[in-house]
């Protein structure tokens, strides 16, 4: 059986480090991405794409060429950006990039990759529960909840046209994660939240493709 190999996006720090550190422990042939390299993620045995703005299509092109005729058993879209907006004081450009990163890129890696994807493989998608409508209880972070909301939207499309080909869709939010996004002011390690997240990743099937899920396994209202 040839070793499994998972694409993650945004894999220089936080979650998508530990999804690198992670499956490269489990046996799996890690492909990270990201705009800047880090000095840890230099030290695991992976193979690192750096130099990569999801957001460029010369980049993405790059991307694929790289990547050529490699099976990928697991896209994880994990590269995100959070700005604070709040009302009376918006920005439409830090909005307009929240869009960017976080709605448009993971689509567009997503199709750029397409070819690489095959029946059984996986998609998943980081997204958040500041993209649910019904969940919203506090209001503000208006770039960050719309554009989570339209990757929660293209996630639930992705799920259908991509069903006959038996690939499956995972929409998954990590939970109040202590990575510099934050400030560090999260309730659990990006360790944790990793490990939780593989576990769904593991779980989802074609029967639970394009479902909104918590990391601890909790399903969340869109």
């Amino acid at each position: 059986m040839s070793q499994p190999h998972v694409v993650i996006t945004g894999a220089n720090r936080g979650i998508g480090f530990e999804f690198a550190k992670q499956y490269t422990e489990k046996g799996y042939k890690v492909t990270a991405v990201c705009r800047n390299n880090s000095k840890q993620l230099t030290e695991l045995d992976v193979d690192i794409i750096e130099g990569v703005d999801v957001t460029k299509a010369s980049d993405l092109l790059r991307l694929k060429e790289t990547l050529a005729d490699k099976k990928v058993d697991i896209l994880i879209n994990n590269a995100g950006l959070l700005h604070k907006d709040v009302l009376g004081e918006l920005d439409a450009g830090t909005i307009r990039a929240q869009f960017e990163v976080n709605a448009l890129a993971p689509l567009r890696v997503t199709e750029a990759l397409l070819d690489n994807l095959s029946k059984g493989s996986k998609i998943a998608l980081i997204t958040s529960r500041m993209g649910s409508i019904a969940d919203n209880g506090s209001g503000s972070r208006y770039g960050y909840r719309m554009s989570k909301a339209a990757l929660n939207a293209a996630g639930k499309s992705l799920s259908i046209d991509l069903k006959d080909k038996g690939i499956a869709v995972a929409i998954l939010h990590p939970g109040f994660v202590q990575t510099d996004m934050v400030n560090h002011a999260g309730d659990i390690p990006a360790e944790t939240a990793a490990e939780r997240l593989m576990q769904r990743i593991d779980e989802l099937s074609m029967e639970s493709t394009g479902e909104f899920y918590h990391s601890n396994g909790d399903p969340l209202p869109w």
